[in-house]
């Protein structure tokens, strides 16, 4: 049950009961159960009064206004004469009575800026585009008790803005999310959804839409998000800032980890996290030794040795949403030994021929062939694969070490954009304000007899996050150190 089904509920207890008994004390007593203690009529009649008055006014909008209302205009522009429907989405339970932390629906964040649990945009077809609307959870009822005796009243969860509030804020006037399942059930006329988010809102919409026309606005909502405005990539700049503090924190605790896990490299880089930004863009990547090897460690519960490398690949994700995603691979005592190094610099040296390859009209693949190209040659050079370098590069052989792809686009999601057309991203060409990653690895799996014993169990992979300009590329993440010598350095320095 959603906030929006369990107010709809209390408000018919509330009716029901008024009908029974005319007395007010009545729906507080029918809401009621094994959670709550008895409420005496008297209790009931105190909690009603001696509030203040807290409804705020003159609020300035959030920072993005102008630019949530540009991408609607936009959406509106694709999509002429019918009705969109783009839900936040629902609170989901952890376990049992807990729930997750929430996050809206990038599709909503994007369009509105706001971040609230069963919150829906519906576009509404008009004569001059659309009329949108921002369907919202109102303030908390103080009469009929709904503020502290519901687990969604605002004594439980905290204040909400008022719906004048939100119109304020947003840009965008504001209605009751209570009333908008009827609506949606009456609309008559042609309409889309953003699905997967809120089960209700799809429910109300079932005779009305089609899973190929929601596909089409889905993708023109992820192909939207290629090209950043400014204040997403002043967003990005931020969330990469912070990041490069949160790798600066944990070289800085080491040691610590060293007595304890992997799990106090990722603890430390949580506390940047949450301090200067929302939370972590996705679980961050604390891989010390060979389960450097590993793509997507995150069990993060394993040793931390002097000796080995720590690949940690981790990013901050702003209050709005945008998130880093950064990679370096540091050696836990300070240096590295000869082999690590061996394989560091040719690591390195991969990223920056894929990072040169990052402009306005290149293939949005030229970086990632550009890469395994220097990576492959190494892997000839070493004699780990017989060449020519072409014929390997033909058949792929060079990536049982390499493994994954070179990159991918980032902004709200750490791989954003994923419902794009093939032909607009993996196909397509690079842009101005395009933000993507670039992180080529070598992966030698501690169980690999094709390879030497010295290589086994050591994993590198080297990440930064690129901006595409008019000229060129700028290296949003060039805050952090990636050649293996000024890597030494920069770790002795902040030990001190």
């Amino acid at each position: 049950m959603t906030v929006a089904d369990e107010l709809t509920a209390a408000a018919s207890d509330a009716a029901t009961a008024a009908d029974v008994d005319e007395s007010a004390e009545e729906p507080i007593k029918q809401r009621k159960n094994g959670l709550y203690p008895g409420v005496s009529d008297e209790l009931a009649e105190n909690m009603r009064s001696g509030w203040a008055d807290t409804e705020l006014h003159g609020l300035e909008p959030i920072a993005q206004a102008a630019e949530t209302a540009a991408r609607r205009a936009a959406l509106s522009a694709r999509f002429p004469g019918e009705r969109l429907v783009i839900p936040a989405g629902n609170l989901k339970t952890r376990s049992n009575d807990t729930e997750y932390p929430f996050r809206a629906s990038v599709e909503y964040a994007y369009l509105t800026g706001n971040q609230t649990e069963d919150g829906v945009l519906v576009l509404e077809p008009a004569a001059d585009g659309h009329k949108a609307t921002i369907y919202l959870l109102p303030r908390s009822d103080r009469e009929n008790g709904e503020f502290w005796l519901s687990g969604q009243g605002e004594l439980w969860v905290g204040r909400r803005h008022s719906l004048a509030e939100a119109g304020e804020l947003y840009g965008i006037p504001a209605s009751d999310v209570r009333e908008l399942a009827d609506a949606l059930r009456e609309a008559t006329g042609p309409v889309r959804v953003v699905r997967g988010y809120d089960a209700g809102v799809e429910a109300a919409l079932t005779d009305k839409v089609t899973a190929e026309h929601d596909e089409q606005l889905r993708v023109f909502l992820s192909e939207a998000r290629l090209v950043k405005d400014d204040f997403e990539i002043g967003e990005l700049q931020k969330a990469v800032d912070s990041t490069v503090r949160g790798f600066e924190d944990v070289v800085k605790v080491l040691d610590r980890a060293e007595a304890t896990s992997e799990r106090y490299i990722e603890g430390t880089f949580f506390l940047r996290a949450r301090v200067e930004g929302n939370d972590v863009g996705y679980g961050s990547i604390c891989a010390a030794g060979p389960h450097a090897c590993t793509l997507h460690w995150v069990r993060n519960d394993g040793p931390v040795r002097p000796g080995d490398l720590l690949l940690l690949d981790a990013g901050v994700e702003t209050h709005t949403y945008y998130t880093a995603d950064v990679t370096r691979t540091l050696p836990v005592d300070g240096r590295y030994s000869e082999i690590q190094k061996k394989i560091y610099d040719a690591v390195y040296d991969a990223q920056e021929a894929g990072i040169a390859a990052v402009r306005p009209g290149a293939k949005y693949r030229d970086f990632h062939d550009a890469a395994q190209r220097v990576l492959t040659e190494r892997l000839v050079e070493w004699g780990l694969v017989e060449g020519p370098v072409e014929r390997v590069l033909e058949l792929g052989l060079q990536r049982r070490w390499t493994l994954h792809g070179t990159g991918h686009m980032l902004g709200m999601d750490v791989h954003d954009c994923a419902a794009a057309r093939v032909e607009s991203y993996v196909d397509g060409t690079l842009e101005a304000g395009m933000v993507l990653t670039v992180e080529p690895g070598l992966y030698f799996q501690a169980d690999d007899l094709t390879v030497p014993q010295e290589y086994r169990g050591i994993g590198v992979r080297i990440e930064d996050d690129i901006l595409v300009t008019a000229d060129g590329n700028r290296n949003l993440s060039a805050g952090l150190p990636r050649r293996s010598d000024e890597v030494e350095s920069w770790m002795a320095a902040l030990k001190g």
